[in-house]
């Protein structure tokens, strides 16, 4: 398929809205059935959190939280027309607790930032940006007491997270994903 199809928020306050979703290599939109387990997974959790969608691409895990009731919702996207059409999601749904930002990813954790209280990484495959962006919001006092991560990894590699609870697990296809949360014996601060 080439253009632009549509990915659809499933909770919340803009429940059933569409989302553009741009076919480009490497995009892969979190499925409607992972993100359900997710925000599952999640409630009671993403209501007046401070939320953080790494790798955006979509925007589908920054909006689904900020329809489920999150304080603010930062993207960050490193491709310049992703980001593009994130800010007119934005726009559309009149988020104005969304914050994009066009950035590479790891270089943006490496400035100081308020901590979050749920960080979903959702990388390209094949890069090792999960372990990667792990230690950055562990050592980088990225994450508040308690955080959650998410990761979405290709089948059979490990999310590695120095710092982090592995509290749940499961695949769906190809992707495996996993929920983290912030172990109190970590330490915050630059390395």
């Amino acid at each position: 398929m080439s253009g632009t199809g549509k990915i659809r928020i499933i909770g919340g306050q803009w429940r059933g809205r569409r989302l553009p979703v741009t076919d480009r290599p490497g995009l892969r939109p979190t499925p409607d059935r992972v993100r359900e387990t997710l925000f599952n997974w999640l409630a009671g959790s993403t209501g007046g959190a401070r939320c953080l969608d790494l790798f955006a691409g979509t925007g589908a895990l920054g909006f689904e939280a900020l329809s489920r009731g999150a304080r603010c919702a930062v993207m960050v996207e490193q491709n310049r027309e992703l980001a593009r059409r994130l800010q007119t999601s934005k726009a559309a749904l009149a988020a104005a607790s969304a914050e994009i930002f066009q950035a590479e990813a790891l270089a943006w954790l490496g400035e100081p930032r308020d901590p979050f209280d749920i960080v979903f990484l959702d990388p390209p495959f094949q890069q090792d940006y999960v372990k990667k962006a792990c230690a950055l919001l562990v050592n980088r006092g990225h994450l508040a007491p308690s955080a959650y991560v998410y990761t979405e990894t290709e089948r059979g590699v490990p999310s590695p997270a120095p710092g982090l609870k592995e509290l749940k697990q499961a695949r769906a296809g190809q992707v495996e994903y996993r929920l983290y949360q912030r172990t109190s014996e970590i330490k915050s601060g630059v390395p």
